[in-house]
């Protein structure tokens, strides 16, 4: 990886009790494996001392860009920190999920000679270890059922870490409609539809907290926000034509 800039974006709500922790730990551990790297905070809505903890970080990490969002949205606030990336791979980790060996796997596969423009970090497939509740994997297995029912999914999993190749992905990226808890669900299927390219490796799962939002509460924000999703790739399907 040593001739290629590698971005880590990491969207951050409410994470005073957890990021510079996380940061330091990612920073530290790039230090001795990436040649050249940044990492994105992408702040967003935070109701604690997250933005200050965040503003913070530079000073103590020069690697380290902070972007801040008024409204509270994870899905936007990876857009964000992806399209404002300068790096040729980006990783997206979350403050409480991050794995530097997935980042040293995914990376070399996405610069790979006919790689993949995305590498998910996939909970469910093979050799992948998910120490969450019954609840939680079975909610995955239902998200991704539905998927590939809906859209044709191909991949066993849309969320968490993942691995981009900048400039293939972008333009996909800036014509995702979705946010919240969708947007790298679509960037995925629009990568998918497009003929980019999208694999996937196993991962492990240990929750360092619980879920922030109950799987109840989720769920009819979710398939609200698919069948929107549905309905926009039917139009733009249409107008392609």
């Amino acid at each position: 990886m040593s001739d290629a800039l590698v971005t880590v974006v990491m969207p951050a709500f409410n994470e005073a009790a957890f990021l510079a922790a996380s940061v330091e730990t990612v920073v530290t551990g790039l230090r001795g494996s990436v040649d050249a790297f940044e990492v994105v905070v992408v702040e967003n809505g935070s109701t604690d001392a997250t933005a200050a903890i965040a503003d913070a970080l530079p000073a103590r990490f020069p690697e380290v860009r902070v972007l801040h969002r008024v409204e509270a949205d994870y899905g936007r606030a990876l857009r964000l920190g992806l399209l404002e990336a300068r790096g040729d791979v980006v990783v997206n980790f979350d403050v409480d999920f991050f794995d530097l060996g997935f980042l040293e796997t995914a990376v070399s596969r996405v610069r790979a000679v006919g790689g993949p423009a995305i590498v998910v970090g996939s909970k469910r497939a093979p050799g992948s270890r998910d120490s969450r509740s019954r609840l939680r994997k079975f909610a995955t297995w239902s998200f991704t059922m539905v998927l590939r029912l809906a859209f044709g999914l191909t991949v066993s999993d849309t969320h968490g870490m993942k691995a981009l190749r900048t400039a293939a992905v972008r333009e996909s990226a800036r014509a995702c409609v979705s946010g919240t808890d969708l947007f790298d669900t679509e960037l995925v299927l629009r990568a998918e539809r497009a003929g980019l390219g999208v694999a996937e490796i196993p991962v492990t799962v240990v929750e360092l907290r619980p879920a922030r939002s109950s799987f109840l509460s989720r769920v009819p924000r979710t398939l609200l926000g698919l069948c929107r999703l549905r309905i926009a790739l039917a139009r733009e399907q249409r107008r392609a034509r």
